[in-house]
Order: structure tokens, then sequence, then C-alpha cells
């Protein structure tokens, strides 16, 4: 059960990091290196993301 429990959170992190690599690229900003902020940080890039103007 734990190990299932593992596997979803990765799954759903990395979805997000995705999600915000297309947030990134449509404020025409780096998508890959968002999403590696995104691994790092998760929730609170997306929140970044959102309030940064677009460039």
């Amino acid at each position: 059960m734990n190990i299932n429990m593992n596997k979803e959170y990765y799954i759903g992190w990395g979805t997000l990091a995705l999600i915000n690599a297309g947030l990134a690229q449509g404020k025409n900003r780096s998508g890959l290196i968002w999403f590696l902020i995104s691994l790092l940080l998760g929730p609170i890039a997306t929140f970044i993301i959102v309030i940064l103007d677009k460039k």
C-alpha cells in the first residue's frame, strides 16, 4: 500500500512540473528551466509562474 502511494505522489509531482513548464512557455519563459524548478519547488513554483508578468 505504501509503495502505491509513493508512485502516485511522484506521478502527480511530475505532472505538475510538466504543467508548470507549459505555463512558463505561455509567458515566454524557458519551459525546461521551470520544469526543473518545479521538480524542486512543486506548487510554490506554480504560484510564482502565475504571478509573474509575461516576458
